[in-house]
């Protein structure tokens, strides 16, 4: 684990802080981002690799992989962000996030499992959340959901609805250990709650969700639904999760 994150992921959290290692080579086998963000078919032959193991039928050149490339992002996202956001939100630190700067390591079925950086980046206390996350999803994210949208055809808003819903679940752990900081705070506004940037351009990560109620023994508890669909359901063994905004039971809620 990289040592600037050593106090924020002990115990049960090490895990998530040892998906993002720094040291002056990437290891053999790691995949450049960039690779990932242009022409080279190997974003797509991963997403079919890890399709295979999830039962999808890849065979067929035709075939959608519109789930699979939608469930390998959540666990690529699931790798990258907690310990990213943790140090650009609670430490203030902007790790080298660029697609040219971090490589991915997989497994054999193609999971995302770790990335690496070579550097760690900077200190930038007091500065605007732009500029902590804009390597991270301008530089980094935004060319790689473009790609996964010309390969597999899935729709950037699911993958940037993907981002945002662990974005959210972080945040929220973050101000949770840390009494709610303001510093915190001011971020998950900025990046989730509203419709454009500081600058004017449209955000990505802002989606309205709506409320709706799930019923267990009898008592029915309000929840908050995902802002998109991840598609999951479309998977071989797979339903509706308990947030999807189309689950059968949700459809007809109002929004938010």
């Amino acid at each position: 684990m990289i040592p600037l994150l050593a106090p924020l992921f002990h115990g049960e959290l090490a895990v998530h802080g040892e998906t993002l290692d720094c040291a002056p080579q990437w290891p053999a086998g790691a995949i450049p981002v960039s690779r990932l963000t242009g022409d080279d078919p190997l974003l797509i032959d991963t997403i079919r690799r890890y399709g295979a193991h999830l039962g999808v039928n890849v065979n067929n050149t035709g075939s959608d992989l519109r789930a699979a490339a939608s469930a390998w992002s959540l666990d690529y996202l699931w790798a990258l962000l907690p310990a990213v956001t943790a140090a650009a939100s609670v430490l203030q630190h902007r790790f080298p996030m660029h697609a040219d700067d971090v490589a991915l390591s997989v497994d054999d079925a193609g999971t995302p499992v770790r990335f690496h950086i070579t550097g760690e980046g900077h200190s930038m206390p007091g500065t605007p959340s732009a500029a902590r996350y804009g390597p991270l999803l301008d530089g980094h994210l935004a060319p790689l959901f473009k790609t996964i949208n010309q390969q597999t055809r899935l729709a950037q808003k699911i993958l940037w609805g993907n981002a945002a819903r662990y974005l959210e679940v972080i945040f929220d752990e973050a101000l949770a250990l840390t009494g709610n900081a303001g510093h915190i705070a001011a971020d998950r506004e900025t990046l989730l709650q509203h419709p454009t940037r500081p600058d004017g351009h449209p955000n990505p990560l802002f989606g309205r969700q709506r409320r709706s109620t799930h019923t267990g023994n009898g008592v029915a508890t309000p929840i908050t639904l995902h802002r998109q669909c991840c598609l999951l359901y479309r998977l071989p063994g797979q339903g509706y999760c308990g947030a999807c905004p189309l689950a059968p039971e949700h459809r007809h809620q109002a929004v938010r």
